[in-house]
């Protein structure tokens, strides 16, 4: 079995800086971070965590509390979790997904938590551990989040510079931060152009009713593009419109939010705003990690661009 000693060999450096990737790898430059975990690799060397734990007074849990049905946005959970456990490995931290009910049960040194609707925030600062949210908030609580204004901004102009008509906002119909942003996206762009009709629906963020509005309720013309706050309501209006059997994209353009998965099966696929939920995953533990530390945040808030992705349901 190899031992600290062993990696300091492989990699050419002391026992201390090993100690430091280890303990304390904010610490340490990237290229001897690389050094390290490379020589750790080769050697198949696996630090201690419960004498790391017992030394540091911790845990080395970090407790992931997804407060949304996982059957909704699987895909998108899935990406998120893969972000958190990497950089959770790179700090010796296990990971233990939590449901609500179990938040409770068993110590940690800090939450990351995700899907907060607003009665959530009467209990949060009960838990009286670092928290890190995964979305934005106006409760003066550390969040990661994609900007979902400006994510919704570059959606609309795109729509109109590429010569739509009529723009509609498919929002979902929840009264929470992510869609008031990203309906206000859509509103200033719209207001730059006061010719043009506002039109707003919002809905379950759900495919199939999205699909049964489109084809029942909700009124168009030709040459409109549908911007829709997720994916999984993009799809819904895409199957609507092709069971209406009308032009994709040429007469009817869709845009979604959130490029993870969803986005790729749909045909033809969905131009999108996608979301770097990977690294997203990762900030959420930098910030955590930063707050056990001790350390003050340098912004208790990071925002993410979220990019455009130009593919067939779009001129």
């Amino acid at each position: 079995m190899a031992t600290l000693k062993d990696v300091a060999q492989k990699a050419n450096v002391s026992k201390m800086t090993v100690s430091r990737v280890i303990n304390q790898p904010e610490l340490v430059t990237e290229e001897l971070k690389n050094l390290v975990f490379q020589a750790m690799e080769e050697l198949n060397y696996r630090p201690n965590t419960a004498a790391k734990a017992l030394a540091r007074n911790r845990t080395m849990v970090i407790k992931v509390l997804i407060l949304e049905k996982m059957d909704i946005t699987e895909p998108y959970y899935m990406n998120l979790l893969n972000g958190i456990a990497q950089e959770l490995d790179k700090y010796s931290y296990a990971l233990q997904l939590m449901t609500e009910n179990s938040v409770d049960l068993g110590n940690c040194d800090g939450y990351i938590i995700t899907g907060t609707r607003k009665s959530d925030f009467e209990w949060i600062p009960q838990l009286n551990k670092p928290v890190v949210l995964f979305g934005e908030n106006a409760n003066n609580i550390p969040f990661v989040d994609s900007d979902n204004q400006a994510g919704i901004e570059t959606a609309t102009q795109y729509a109109i510079d590429q010569g739509y008509e009529h723009v509609i906002f498919m929002g979902i119909d929840v009264p929470e931060l992510f869609e008031t942003s990203r309906e206000n996206g859509y509103l200033s762009v719209m207001a730059r152009y006061p010719e043009k009709e506002v039109a707003i629906h919002r809905m379950k963020n759900s495919s199939s009713l999205a699909a049964r509005l489109t084809m029942e309720e909700i009124k168009f013309k030709p040459n409109t593009c549908f911007i829709c706050a997720s994916d999984r309501i993009a799809i819904g209006v895409e199957r609507g419109l092709q069971e209406l059997n009308l032009t994709i994209p040429d007469d009817y353009g869709i845009i979604g939010f959130d490029g993870v998965f969803l986005d790729q099966i749909a045909s033809p696929k969905l131009t999108t705003m996608k979301q770097d939920i990977i690294g997203m995953g990762r900030a959420c533990v930098k910030q955590l990690i930063h707050q056990i530390d001790k350390k003050k945040l340098k912004t208790p808030n990071e925002i993410f661009d979220a990019t455009l992705i130009v593919r067939g349901t779009t001129k």
